[in-house]
């Protein structure tokens, strides 16, 4: 049975819509965001016959979550993004409650989606089905429709499939939760993406000594890295401590060796990914030149998202820049993908007194800092201290107003920040940490500088590069 089409729902939205997101303040000039209502995670994103397509979680027709399609832009360069139609809509009885998150894969030369269609009864529980769709030569999909049932021993709560190609064979990781309300992931494998076979739970609760691993991972993502292989999955109800998972749900990584034969997982501890106030459900992607990239969600889900000003202008998140991974000295480290170096404008030097420096302007910033000790303040809507413990971030709460802290610890030799409108992107030491971060300051925002001591800037402009 086909439900009922809302294309021409959609289609009004957009058109209304669009109009009133641009003329928002706050609306990224070199971020990917939604013309219209919500996004969140990324989807399917790969490198594919010479573009780069990242899919994302979409609901055009209001700013909160109950609608979830699978909207579409494509690259030549991770930097210039163009619109591609709609991909996945929740038309069908096994993804009507949602085509919810999945990745891409190229099968033969056929473009193919791995997502989970949700489905939610009139008593409060809900199924999960994991779906293909294949594209038509009009830029559409086609759904193929279920290829693996809800496994047995596991809740409703299995989604998110990423899916791989080893030696010819398919590989699928899930985010899970077992009946007795853990957080699992789970692995599968198949000869033509069609008929899976189950290989077990190789991470989560009670896997490889992890305890207290909350009840729910979401968004695995399984690769190998520089010698080792690297799991990224973002648990919901891990503790919270002093310094670290402060968010709602945090994203984490854990490194290890993964054996195909075996189908296990030896891992080590569970790192936090990214150390800001807004970063979830990262996906990775091979690029052309074998580089592994990361894009992630710069929000929360639960937290204050829904507080966020943008939704009085029809829509909410973005997406963070790319990055490029690297494992080295058993740390994930991530960098801005080189390719945005093209947005860069006139180049500037600066040294001396922190209070002495210049302002610049944040609405697209890019600047580099080397100090020991100074305040940076974003326009009074956001702080960043630097001192002998590493890094805090502080924002004031968007419910009442109370001053929230994100924290990096180590030594802090290097900084490397990118704003938009509302959004920031500190990189820490090369790439040894990141804290991203949205923030909403009146407009036009400014950068300063505060404290005795002496720091070194250099800094660009960032050009608009609009989806088009």
């Amino acid at each position: 049975m086909t439900l009922p089409s809302r294309w021409p729902a959609v289609l009004q939205a957009v058109m209304k819509g669009l109009p009133r997101a641009l003329a928002d303040r706050h609306y990224p000039q070199w971020h990917p965001a939604p013309v219209t209502g919500l996004m969140n995670d990324p989807n399917g994103f790969i490198w594919f016959a010479g573009r780069y397509h990242l899919f994302y979680q979409w609901n055009p027709l209001n700013c909160d979550h109950r609608y979830k399609c699978w909207g579409h832009w494509s690259s030549e360069d991770l930097v210039r993004w163009q619109h591609e139609p709609m991909a996945l809509m929740p038309d069908e009885e096994y993804d009507r409650n949602g085509c919810y998150s999945g990745s891409a894969v190229d099968n033969n030369g056929v473009l193919t989606l791995c997502y989970t269609g949700n489905v939610k009864f009139d008593d409060g529980s809900r199924t999960a089905w994991q779906c293909l769709a294949e594209p038509n030569e009009d830029g559409s999909f086609t759904k193929r429709g279920p290829v693996l049932p809800l496994p047995e021993g596991y809740t409703g709560h299995v989604r998110d499939p990423k899916v791989w190609q080893h030696d010819g064979q398919w590989y699928m990781v899930l985010g899970a939760q077992d009946l007795e309300k853990r957080g699992k992931v789970l692995l599968f494998t198949s000869a033509d993406l069609h008929n899976w076979q189950p290989c077990g739970e190789i991470a989560g609760h009670g896997i490889n000594g992890l305890a207290d691993a909350g009840y729910m991972w979401e968004c695995p993502d399984l690769f190998a890295l520089d010698g080792t292989h690297v799991l990224i999955c973002c648990p919901q109800g891990l503790t919270r401590e002093s310094h670290r998972y402060l968010n709602t749900y945090p994203a984490t990584w854990m490194s290890g060796a993964f054996d195909y034969e075996r189908a296990a997982f030896e891992h080590g501890d569970l790192h936090e990914l990214d150390a800001g106030f807004e970063f979830y459900a990262p996906q990775t992607a091979l690029a052309a030149d074998g580089r592994r990239v990361l894009i992630g969600w710069m929000g929360v889900p639960d937290g204050e998202e829904m507080l966020q000003p943008t939704r009085a202008h029809g829509w909410i998140h973005q997406m963070t820049c790319p990055r490029e991974l690297r494992y080295q000295d058993g740390k994930l480290w991530q960098t801005p993908v080189r390719e945005l170096e093209q947005l860069r404008e006139d180049e500037h030097h600066w040294q001396g007194v922190a209070s002495n420096a210049p302002v610049l302007d944040a609405t697209r910033l890019e600047f580099w800092l080397t100090a020991s000790c100074v305040d940076v303040d974003f326009a009074g809507a956001l702080r960043l201290r630097v001192d002998d413990n590493g890094l805090r971030l502080e924002r004031a709460s968007l419910q009442n107003g109370e001053i929230l802290t994100r924290y990096w610890r180590g030594e802090v030799r290097h900084l490397r920040v990118l704003c938009d409108r509302s959004s920031v992107e500190i990189f820490i030491n090369h790439g040894e940490g990141v804290m991203s971060s949205r923030y909403f300051p009146d407009h036009p925002a400014q950068v300063r500088f505060e404290g005795a001591s002496d720091i070194t800037l250099r800094y660009w402009s960032l050009r608009s590069c609009m989806i088009e």
